[in-house]
């Protein structure tokens, strides 16, 4: 019972201090937020990934879904296909919760709701994605998928085995 205590303390003191940082380098990139601009989105993710997942190659859109937000990638060269969404692992889990049904699952294609479960995942923020993340990523977002997203500010990367 005590270790349980312990460990929900852990978990709340680490997004305290993770929020903090945030919210520190928030503050001291205000002059630069408004002169944000994404050129080449594609090229954008494609160093963001190489620098926080270690991910070399080219880098290609393969299909992108709505609802949720979805972008499958690969890279051309070792064949390897990631997935970029904004829903952490958590809320993977209750979205496939609330589809239970194995038809609805396998129904529109949405490769989230059949994630397997050793997949690798790995989180970006502005903590690691670089100083203006969270103002670029909805910028490239749109210029890739063509569609607008409300508040963006974590991409999960989902690396298939």
């Amino acid at each position: 019972m005590g270790n349980e205590r312990q460990r929900r303390a852990l978990d709340n003191l680490r997004e305290q201090v993770f929020l903090w940082a945030v919210n520190d380098l928030q503050i001291k990139r205000e002059k630069l937020a408004r002169d944000v601009k994404v050129e080449h989105p594609l090229g954008w993710f494609k160093n963001v990934i190489s620098k926080t997942c270690n991910l070399e190659g080219d880098f290609q859109l393969v299909e992108v879904f709505e609802s949720p937000a979805v972008m499958v990638c690969t890279y051309s060269e070792s064949g390897k296909n990631i997935i970029l969404t904004p829903l952490s692992p958590d809320a993977i889990r209750r979205l496939a919760y609330k589809n239970h049904s194995r038809i609805t699952k396998f129904a529109d294609g949405n490769p989230l709701l059949t994630l397997p479960r050793n997949v690798a995942v790995k989180e970006v923020s502005v903590l690691n994605g670089g100083f203006l993340f969270d103002l670029e990523l909805p910028l490239a977002w749109k210029g890739l998928t063509g569609r607008d997203v409300l508040h963006m500010d974590r991409l999960w990367v989902y690396a298939l085995p």
